[in-house]
């Protein structure tokens, strides 16, 4: 869980970012969209792909990594996933995790996701990033660096005096529907992975 800044600095950080936002009714060209760039991102790497899902399912705007976890779990996809809501991946156990991340695969690619705070326009968006992120930067208790990518929703308002109300007033319907839609978003990539990488791989032989 990290804040997300609005001002005028980030601004064109977020414009050139691959982001949808969600709403009453999500239209399927939105999720496309990520489906396509989710992809251009996995299908171009040879590493094994790790999903990381960060978060407590003991916090309604933190349960976000746990459900996108579960749902993920329940629907196959061939990538280890971490962080579920009887497994949750948090600041108590997640040096731990990692460890066992890099002694299980080598130099994985990790994809990490986790809830995030930011302005009330902002609430519902989607966001891919590339790079690491620091969990636990919007309550003030940074962790390790995460991921060679990640995504990233806004599940509420940043209040700056107690982030941890906003975590812990934040609508559920809108965590799980977030949480619903970053699980198809990755199954979908998922389920055309080992068709695309061997296209891609025949492409390459000389």
């Amino acid at each position: 869980m990290w804040p997300f800044s609005s001002s005028k600095q980030n601004k064109n950080v977020v414009d050139a970012a691959s982001y949808i936002s969600i709403k009453e009714t999500t239209e399927e060209a939105e999720i496309e969209k990520m489906v396509t760039k989710l992809e251009q991102i996995f299908y171009s790497t040879s590493r094994e792909i790790v999903i990381l899902c960060i978060g407590s399912d003991r916090s309604t705007g933190d349960s976000l990594g746990p459900l996108a976890g579960k749902i993920l779990k329940e629907k196959n996809i061939p990538y280890p996933v971490y962080g579920t809501l009887q497994e949750p991946v948090h600041a108590l156990n997640i040096k731990k995790v990692l460890k066992e991340i890099k002694e299980t695969y080598d130099d994985p690619f990790i994809f990490g996701i986790d809830a995030c705070l930011g302005d009330e326009r902002q609430i519902g968006y989607i966001l891919i990033r590339e790079g690491s992120f620091i969990p636990g930067n919007a309550v003030n208790r940074a962790l390790p660096s995460v991921g060679d990518f990640h995504l990233k929703a806004i599940v509420n308002t940043l209040d700056p005096l107690s982030p941890v109300h906003s975590l812990n007033s934040t609508r559920l319907y809108m965590v799980l529907k977030l949480a619903e839609i970053i699980a198809e978003i990755i199954s979908r990539v998922a389920a055309n992975d080992n068709t695309s990488r061997g296209v891609i791989e025949k492409m390459n032989v000389p």
